[in-house]
């Protein structure tokens, strides 16, 4: 039994005739005939009562019929079902970020995507770097944002953004109102920044950007996100070295000034697998705003 003998079926059901049920699907009557009779054969009973005047369903046929009409229907969204998910209008795409990330315009993109593909759900897991790696091995997620690569072979990646550092400072400091500052004029003051620990890549970048500057930073206070680096800020705790991107929180009083002569970036790059790879995906990537390497 099969799909097309099935519609054979619910189309003679229908027309109670043979030769407008064969009309009716662009068919010869005899290779319809021949369809109903293996179908028959197959079930074991009689789905019809017909003789050369009429034709009429059995009481198992008029069952059957109702049975076949809710199986054609299933098998019919399912077609539909697939068609979409195979166009990527459908679906779930998940994506890993880390907490930086919100800045640099991803929420935009995602913003975008939901527009065009409105049946699609967009979920988002806050995971470092290290764990977007795994959550992409293991299908966890379809896609992440990370700031330092994992050179593995199944790993595609594309650089997301490159930006410049900038001193983030209390808006009462005395250097505050600068348009550029040497950073060796804050070699004094306390840092605030990640544990290694907890960011590795940020913790040796911006210890190198002041090492560079000619000093070591005096790191006074550990904290875990960009986030309360800012408040800490903000509070007159200390000062910080922070993704431009960072200025959009726009706080009252700090004050966010660029680097003189650091050529250090902070780099964002997203990354999937290359073995798991899906149209949706492909819907989102286009639309991400890439930055050229």
């Amino acid at each position: 039994m099969n799909l097309k003998q099935l519609r054979y079926f619910v189309t003679v059901a229908e027309e109670l005739h043979f030769g407008r049920a064969a009309q009716r699907l662009h068919i010869s009557q005899p290779p319809l005939s021949m369809s109903i009779q293996q179908l028959e054969s197959h079930l074991g009973f009689a789905l019809f009562l017909r003789n050369n005047k009429n034709v009429a369903l059995t009481d198992a046929g008029a069952l059957f019929y109702r049975e076949a009409l809710m199986l054609l229907k299933h098998a019919d969204d399912m077609q539909q079902i697939g068609e979409r998910v195979a166009q990527g209008t459908i679906g779930h795409l998940r994506i890993g970020f880390t907490s930086s990330t919100l800045f640099r315009g991803l929420h935009h993109s995602i913003a975008q995507f939901q527009k065009q593909y409105p049946r699609v759900d967009v979920s988002l897991k806050e995971l470092n770097s290290y764990e977007q790696f795994q959550a992409i091995k293991q299908e966890q997620i379809n896609l992440g944002f990370v700031h330092t690569l994992n050179h593995a072979e199944q790993i595609a990646h594309r650089l997301f953004l490159a930006e410049e550092f900038v001193c983030c400072m209390p808006k009462a400091h005395p250097l505050s109102q600068q348009n550029s500052i040497d950073l060796k004029l804050l070699q004094y003051e306390p840092f605030i920044l990640f544990p290694r620990a907890v960011s590795a890549y940020y913790h040796d970048q911006i210890t190198a950007i002041c090492v560079n500057a000619g000093f070591s930073p005096n790191l006074m206070h550990e904290v875990r996100n960009w986030l309360t680096i800012v408040e800490f800020v903000e509070l007159g705790l200390g000062v910080a070295l922070v993704p431009k991107s960072m200025q959009s929180l726009k706080k009252d009083h700090v004050q966010f000034v660029e680097i003189e002569n650091n050529q250090i970036l902070s780099e964002t790059h997203c990354i999937w697998s290359r073995r798991h790879h899906s149209i949706l995906l492909d819907n989102f990537l286009k639309l991400l705003p890439f930055t050229s390497q």
